[in-house]
């Protein structure tokens, strides 16, 4: 591993970048320290997989969006992204609740939220905002519902694909509204909302977990929270020590190749997606399985380029996550990549599964890591998901797969 512990100059671009002058300072006006509740990777709008409320944007509509946090703290505040804006983009007004079931909101719990003293604001086109400190205790493992209201017209918006849950929408303002009745339309997607942040008493820092749809939770069970970041928050709270995970994952994304579908690189989006995230203290490093079977599909908009990598490139990807994480003093561990079904389409003599065991021998043995998240041997009979833990593809684990994951991690190495 590197000597040098400094941030590399394109890191540090990204992390100014994140943050523009119409952002509240990490401690708020009257709150803090903060630290990361939840949150979700951003992606350019798009409709790849169903349609999206994201391309059209909102018109004179409230969306409401039910999120569950993994910290405790009597205060809290939201962030809003418009990363992929070409204009800017104007907020007419928030509230946050405690959810009830649906979109309903538990009575009594509803607060406005504001912005630098106001109810409205306007953020930047490629920027964000933080909100100020709203007093509104939660706890982890609670769902908090975030609704914006959109009085005039969004253009597309920047948003997060694959919610494994719902989002709703109704048309006018019914930000307050606690029953669900204007609330007609929903979609899986979560939109504009980036984080949620809790005021919390300092204590241990946060686990990131980093990856592509093996962390987003495909396969997972709609609603229930039980992707492997969630089953690994809730290891933490049993275990007498909790502390916040936040999932990171973004389903299709790849360590070294861009895609108009699944956001940017990992060795590029890392910066801005990790070392973003307030009082971090850990990531997980999981992918890498897109990089090896994208190599072996037909070209398409979204798998486009799908050129056949190396484990010697992946590892070279891996490494710069690695100096960027110790860069920022944050620890890294890495996570051991799942089998995948044998590709439809293999030219010559690439062989992914070879690939495949090059990296996962890496991981295990080349001490460049922190520490080693052993999902392969979790999950895996050979070269094949354990038929208990496949959601039938092949590739995704279900539900009882994504606890055999969280129970992998040793909690010592976070």
């Amino acid at each position: 591993m590197p000597s040098s512990r400094r941030l590399p100059v394109a890191a540090l671009a990204l992390v100014l970048l994140a943050v523009p002058a119409s952002a509240v300072g990490d401690a708020g006006p009257v709150g803090g320290p903060w630290t990361g509740a939840w949150t979700a990777a951003v992606q350019r709008p798009t409709s790849k997989f169903y349609p999206t409320w994201s391309e059209k944007g909102f018109d004179g509509h409230s969306v409401r969006q039910v999120v569950r946090v993994t910290a405790t703290g009597p205060e809290l505040r939201i962030r809003l992204s418009h990363a992929y804006g070409s204009t800017p983009l104007r907020l007419t007004g928030a509230t946050v609740a405690r959810a009830g079931d649906g979109a309903a909101l538990v009575p009594g719990t509803v607060r406005h939220v504001t912005f630098g003293g106001a109810r409205s604001v306007t953020v930047p086109a490629g920027g964000k905002v933080v909100s100020d400190p709203v007093p509104m205790a939660v706890r982890i493992q609670r769902r908090v519902a975030v609704t914006l209201y959109f009085e005039g017209p969004t253009g597309p918006v920047t948003f997060h694909q694959y919610a494994l849950g719902d989002s709703y929408r109704a048309s006018g303002d019914h930000r307050a509204d606690v029953d669900p009745g204007a609330y007609t339309e929903r979609t899986p997607p979560w939109y504009v909302l980036e984080g949620v942040e809790v005021a919390a008493r300092p204590g241990p820092r946060g686990v990131v977990t980093f990856g592509d749809s093996l962390t987003d939770g495909f396969g997972a069970t709609p609603g229930a929270d039980d992707r492997y970041p969630d089953r690994l928050a809730d290891r933490l709270a049993a275990s007498g020590d909790p502390r916040p995970v936040l999932n990171l994952g973004i389903g299709g994304n790849r360590v070294l190749s861009d895609s108009a579908c699944y956001g940017e690189k990992a060795v590029d989006r890392f910066a801005r997606d990790v070392l973003g995230q307030p009082r971090a203290g850990t990531v997980i490093v999981l992918e890498g399985t897109n990089d090896i079977l994208m190599g072996t599909t037909q070209e398409t908009r979204c798998t486009r380029p799908n050129r056949r990598v190396t484990a010697a490139e992946l590892i070279e990807g891996y490494r710069i996550l690695i100096r960027t994480a110790h860069g920022a003093g944050l620890r890294i561990v890495g996570a051991t990549i799942p089998p995948f079904p044998s590709p439809p389409f293999v030219v010559g003599t690439y062989d992914p599964e070879r690939v495949r065991d090059e990296v996962n021998h890496w991981i295990r043995t080349s001490g460049e890591y922190d520490a080693v998240a052993d999902f392969d041997r979790a999950v895996a009979d050979g070269d094949h998901l354990r038929p208990e833990y496949d959601s039938g593809d092949g590739l995704h684990p279900n539900a009882a797969g994504y606890r055999a994951m969280a129970e992998a991690v040793d909690l010592d190495s976070l």
